[in-house]
């Protein structure tokens, strides 16, 4: 088993290979995490300093639901948490941070980290690898992982259960454009790779973290898809049959995150 160890970005989301993430850094912890990346990868001459071609890597791991100890705002804990007496890296996460969050993240890439005028950075990542968190190092300003990278397979009837998700996703878009009454981008420039199917379908779906936390953890992008035909159809039929709904029933039923 090789790991490595990577600073960690707790976010209340979850990030897949492939997908970009945008992120607005005010917190001092993680103002230095990225103050580090920076010193990590030295600007290039008569370029822009916020861009890189050197990897700046560090880990999104989504928490799990109900270890969130601090307040929050915009996905990640509040700002005064850490200003408070004694507070550390850790602040938010209980007396063991590696419990607090979910055992498999996805290792991101700040392409661009661009510091603004009050300290805080605007950073656009992309995610890269999955990897399973083994321990969690809250001795520096900010958090670290040990993480080992996990392997990335097609696993069986990839291909045919990839060109399945995709016809089931477009009709879940059709479906989802009209409940919400507005359009959506087409699938027709959707790719056809099995693992890149099941991650774009992953992120592009409206799931709740939980669900694209399981999702993120499939041994394979065979089993990634089956899960997701399944929950695709399921929320079709579900949207399929709310707007014929009366409103005083829609009243009564239960709230979903999904």
């Amino acid at each position: 088993m090789t790991t490595v160890r990577l600073p960690l970005f707790p976010l209340n989301s979850v990030l897949f290979p492939g997908l970009v993430l945008p992120l607005n850094v005010f917190e001092e912890r993680y103002r230095a995490l990225m103050r580090d990346l920076l010193k990590a990868a030295p600007e290039i001459p008569d370029t822009d300093p916020a861009v890189s071609d050197e990897p700046r890597l560090f880990v999104v791991v989504a928490i799990r639901d109900g270890h969130e100890v601090a307040p929050s705002a915009s996905g990640m804990p509040d700002d005064v948490t850490t200003k408070e007496a004694g507070a550390g890296p850790a602040a938010g996460f209980g007396d063991d941070p590696l419990k607090a969050f979910h055992g498999v993240g996805c290792i991101a890439d700040a392409a661009t980290i661009r510091e603004r005028a009050d300290g805080g950075f605007e950073v656009l990542a992309t995610g890269t690898r999955r990897v399973r968190l083994h321990s969690v190092d809250a001795s520096g300003p900010y958090l670290t992982a040990e993480v080992e990278e996990l392997p990335e397979e097609d696993g069986d009837e990839a291909g045919a259960l990839a060109e399945g998700v995709l016809r089931a996703f477009r009709s879940y878009q059709k479906r989802l454009a009209g409940a919400r009454e507005r359009s959506m981008t087409s699938g027709a420039d959707l790719p056809d790779e099995p693992s890149v199917v099941s991650y774009l379908v992953a992120a592009a779906a409206v799931l709740d973290v939980p669900t694209k936390q399981r999702l993120l953890q499939s041994p394979d992008a065979a089993s990634r898809l089956r899960d997701e035909l399944k929950l695709l159809r399921a929320e079709t039929a579900i949207i399929r049959h709310l707007p014929s709904l009366p409103a005083t029933d829609l009243t009564r039923q239960a709230t979903s995150l999904n």
